[in-house]
């Protein structure tokens, strides 16, 4: 099987949507069918069904997970030949959902070992078990759990997340709030699929109501400074209170045990880490969440 073919597939098989996926890879939709049909004749099989919208069907997630596989090896078996001819410690991929929480361990990675390329990539926690089975990523960072086979872990840190409220706001003066006494309020937040906004749909769900929602954002430098600009109110970890202390928000305890995140680190049970990958891991899952600093490594 032609490996272009195989990496088309993949977009399609993400996408589920050929003229976007033709877009994504700057070809021709009809050559795009073209290869697909060419796939599945090899196959025997289908592996898409058409009726209506373009969905993966059995046959095609089987066909996916091992072209995932199949591919990430041959990505692994690259970066470890490039490793070993190379004197330096060569590349590292980290993805995660937020990079404001990690700036304290990279830095001190990167001081430590200058000479390593760091690629960070931007990445839902939905689409994370899928790049590490491909190996596109060597590590990821979630603020939610990734429930897939074949990946291990490591909890980085839990803690409860509050809400961010402007001092001007009558319930500033609070020390905690329950949910019930939010739900009238207008909400600065995330868009669907980010942890935040998985999280305050829960929280309200659990109590049969919905947020009002007045603000989606993927910035959260922008979601803190909209609420200290009295547009609405917002979930706040409490890492991010503490790195944006400066700004004018008070931050209230939510009186639920399940207003909390858990931060845990993936990477793929069988993948063949770099150096400069486990060197990143290491520095990682040593790092003092609490504090901020590096403990000794173990």
């Amino acid at each position: 099987m032609d490996l272009n073919a195989l990496k088309q597939f993949l977009v399609v098989a993400r996408l589920e949507h050929l003229s976007r996926a033709a877009d994504e890879l700057h070809i021709a939709q009809p050559s795009l069918s073209r290869t697909i049909a060419r796939l599945e004749g090899e196959l025997g099989t289908p592996l898409f069904d058409r009726s209506g919208r373009l969905r993966l069907n059995d046959a095609g997630k089987i066909f996916r997970d091992h072209v995932e596989r199949s591919l990430g090896e041959l990505e692994a078996g690259r970066r470890a030949v490039a490793e070993a001819t190379s004197e330096g410690l060569g590349t590292v991929r980290l993805a995660s959902e937020t990079f404001l929480t990690l700036t304290g361990p990279l830095a001190a990675y990167k001081r430590a070992h200058p000479s390593v390329e760091i690629e960070l990539h931007w990445s839902l926690a939905e689409d994370m078990a899928r790049r590490l089975r491909a190996q596109d990523v060597d590590l990821c960072v979630a603020s939610q759990p990734i429930n897939a086979e074949g990946l291990e872990s490591a909890q980085l840190f839990d803690e409860a997340v509050g809400v961010g409220i402007p001092f001007n706001h009558p319930l500033a003066g609070r020390t905690s709030v329950s949910v019930g006494e939010l739900a009238d309020q207008s909400f600065i937040t995330a868009r669907k699929g980010h942890w935040l906004r998985r999280l305050l749909d829960r929280l309200f769900a659990a109590r049969g109501i919905t947020p009002k929602i007045v603000c989606e954002s993927d910035e959260p430098a922008a979601i803190a400074q909209l609420i200290s600009a009295g547009l609405g109110i917002g979930l706040v970890p409490a890492f991010a209170r503490r790195s944006a202390a400066s700004l004018p928000v008070a931050w209230i305890a939510v009186d639920s045990p399940d207003c909390r995140r858990g931060v845990t680190l993936y990477w793929g049970a069988d993948s063949h880490l770099s150096t400069a990958a486990r060197l990143m891991r290491t520095t990682i899952t040593s790092w003092d969440w609490s504090g901020g600093d590096p403990r000794e490594e173990r």
